[in-house]
């Protein structure tokens, strides 16, 4: 049986994740006799905690919302959840920072030690202008290695899931070896901005597509970012600007070239590795014909993910090149 402290957090949580709990199936979840857990209310009670007795034939309990607040409890899960929202949301841009970083600091303050040092290794970037999709779940398990990693300065291993399809079945992908730097939020999505040792390069990895391979690296010296700032650098590669202000056209495409060769050509845009011999491109331009034209510059085969803009300026400009072009057609096409 746990110890009463562990158990009656146990049975807070419990009543917390739902409206109505029987006593019986309180006591099979917790593993202890009704007899037990009506004591450990008892005691839930003395402590503040407004839990009501259900009448019928099982019986329950049900916990109710006091005049006053008592002690708060959180398991660990909990507890990181609570102190990521509320880091995010310092910088939201909703008017709620100060307020937001005040509870950061009473939640922080009142933590026991361990969880207090697995939130101050946390440290995350909220890039903002850009509308905010539902993204890929990631673990809070993985996000507190990342965050661990960049805060010790430590080299990261880590597998890189590729898009499906991207890579023959079974072909085996050595780890990457990175010097994480920020472990950033954008558009609803994690990522991961770091050194990647083997390309020579930085990269921003997607954070739901990390599984990290334990121990961790040596320590590293960090080197200095591209303009100083993390926001303006993770925003300039997803925009395909200079980090100044956002193109009024950006689109998203697949390339049939690997990453290193397209990242030869171009520092414009986000470049993501789906695999061996594909990428995904994110770039911007003045003009949605100018930005079909920026892509076909690779000389690849294209697949346009979107938006429909993007596709109808490829149908544009596929005409207008077969009508420069003097092919079969053309003089029809002209008149």
């Amino acid at each position: 049986m746990p110890k009463t402290s562990a158990r009656l957090l146990a049975l807070l949580s419990l009543l917390q994740s739902r409206r109505d709990w029987p006593g019986a199936l309180l006591a099979d979840r917790l593993g202890i006799s009704p007899r037990t857990v009506r004591r450990d209310v008892d005691r839930l009670r003395e402590l503040g905690y407004p839990i009501a007795a259900i009448k019928g034939p099982d019986g329950g309990y049900r916990l109710d919302a006091g005049k006053e607040l008592p002690p708060l409890l959180f398991d660990d899960d909990q507890a990181v959840a609570l102190a990521v929202a509320l880091h995010l949301a310092t910088t939201s841009g909703a008017g709620i920072e100060e307020a937001a970083a005040r509870a950061l600091t009473t939640v922080r303050q009142v933590m026991p030690a361990r969880l207090r040092h697995r939130i101050d290794m946390l440290e995350v970037t909220a890039v903002p202008g850009a509308e905010v999709r539902p993204g890929p779940q990631v673990g809070s398990a993985v996000l507190m290695t990342l965050g661990a990693a960049v805060h010790a300065r430590e080299v990261l291993r880590f597998d890189y899931a590729s898009a499906a399809g991207a890579q023959p079945d079974g072909a085996l992908v050595p780890p990457r070896r990175v010097e994480p730097h920020h472990l950033v939020t954008w558009s609803g999505r994690w990522y991961l901005v770091g050194w990647d040792l083997d390309r020579g390069d930085w990269r921003i990895f997607r954070a739901d597509r990390i599984t990290p391979r334990i121990p961790t690296g040596p320590r590293f010296d960090p080197r200095a970012l591209p303009g100083g700032e993390v926001a303006a650098f993770v925003a300039s590669r997803f925009q395909g600007s200079d980090g100044t202000g956002g193109w009024p056209c950006r689109g998203e495409v697949i390339l049939d070239l690997p990453a290193a060769v397209v990242l030869e050509f171009t520092r414009e845009g986000l470049v993501e590795e789906l695999g061996a011999d594909r990428c995904r491109m994110v770039l911007g331009s003045w003009s949605w014909p100018a930005l079909a034209a920026a892509f076909c510059r690779f000389d690849a085969d294209i697949e346009v993910v979107g938006p429909p803009a993007l596709q109808e300026a490829f149908a544009r400009l596929a005409r207008r090149c077969a009508e420069a072009s003097g092919g079969p057609g053309a003089d029809q096409r002209r008149s």
